[in-house]
């Protein structure tokens, strides 16, 4: 995991400086003796691309590559492999809650694409992203094929920043 120093820079300020950041991704191992490619073949009809693809994109994601580097490793364009990744569970998403529903009115009719891409303030490649998640649902049973002993968090990271029904009470 990550090891953390202390450092005071004033009285009143304490930083604490990461000499590693934590492992992400989505884990690639089921413990079987079946590679991922295969594994993901059974799901070849709903990616966005092969199953080889996926895999290779999956690989480096995991170990660490950002999503424009796995894409490479896997030979997709980088909106293919965002769309690949989401669609085998990893939580990507470029819009913020207002755009989101500004590309909620657009699919609904009640925007231009152009005037929906302005209002949401993003670029070509967020606001396409953004539209095929709204669109499409991650791929039923896809994350456990990827998934090594659960290790995908079904957690939400901001379970404890969010209030609590018992905390208004």
């Amino acid at each position: 995991m990550c090891q953390l120093r202390t450092a005071v820079f004033l009285p009143y300020l304490v930083f604490k400086i990461a000499d590693e950041q934590r492992e992400r991704g989505i884990a690639t191992s089921d413990g079987t003796d079946t590679s991922l490619a295969d594994r993901l073949a059974e799901f070849a009809e709903e990616l966005p691309c092969s199953s080889e693809a996926a895999a290779a994109l999956v690989g480096a994601y995991t170990e660490g590559a950002s999503i424009a580097r796995a894409a490479a490793v896997g030979n997709v364009p980088k909106t293919t492999a965002a769309k690949t990744l989401y669609l085998l569970g990893e939580p990507i998403d470029p819009l913020t809650p207002t755009a989101k529903r500004i590309v909620d009115d657009w699919l609904a009719g009640d925007l231009s694409r152009t005037e929906a891409r302005t209002l949401a303030g993003v670029g070509d490649e967020e606001f396409t992203l953004g539209a095929y998640i709204a669109t499409h649902d991650r791929i039923e049973g896809a994350e456990s094929a990827v998934a090594e002993d659960g290790a995908i968090a079904a957690d939400d990271p901001l379970t404890d920043a969010r209030s609590d029904l018992s905390d208004l009470v």
